[in-house]
C-alpha cells in the first residue's frame, strides 16, 4: 500500500471527514516520525512496532565498476522493529 492508497482507503472509512483533512492527517503522522528519526528519538506505536536510527560506522569500499577502493562516511540508516502484536497477526496466532 502506497501513501496514497492509505489516504483513500482512509477517506473511504470515514465518510464524514474530508479527503484533504484525511491527505493532512496522514502527512503530518509521517512527518512526525521523519522530524524525531531526524533528532535520533525513537518512536514507538504500540502493538505495532517501533522506528529508529542506527549508525553505521565508516568503512572502505569497493567502486563496483572499476573495483577501486573508496572511503565511505558514517551515516545513519533507518531502522524498523516489528511490534509482537503485529509479529503475532502476520503469523496467524
Amino acid at each position: 500500500m502506497i501513501k496514497s492508497e492509505l489516504i483513500a482507503f482512509l477517506a473511504e472509512k470515514y465518510p464524514h471527514l474530508y479527503l484533504r483533512d484525511v491527505e493532512r492527517i496522514v502527512t503530518t503522522i509521517f512527518d512526525e516520525i521523519s522530524d524525531a528519526m531526524a533528532r535520533g528519538d525513537r518512536v514507538e506505536l504500540r502493538g505495532f512496532g517501533a522506528f529508529s536510527t542506527k549508525e553505521r560506522a565508516a568503512r572502505v569500499g569497493r567502486n563496483p565498476r572499476t573495483g577501486e577502493s573508496v572511503q565511505v562516511e558514517k551515516k545513519y540508516v533507518p531502522y524498523f522493529k516489528c511490534g509482537k502484536e503485529l509479529r503475532e497477526r502476520l503469523n496467524g496466532k
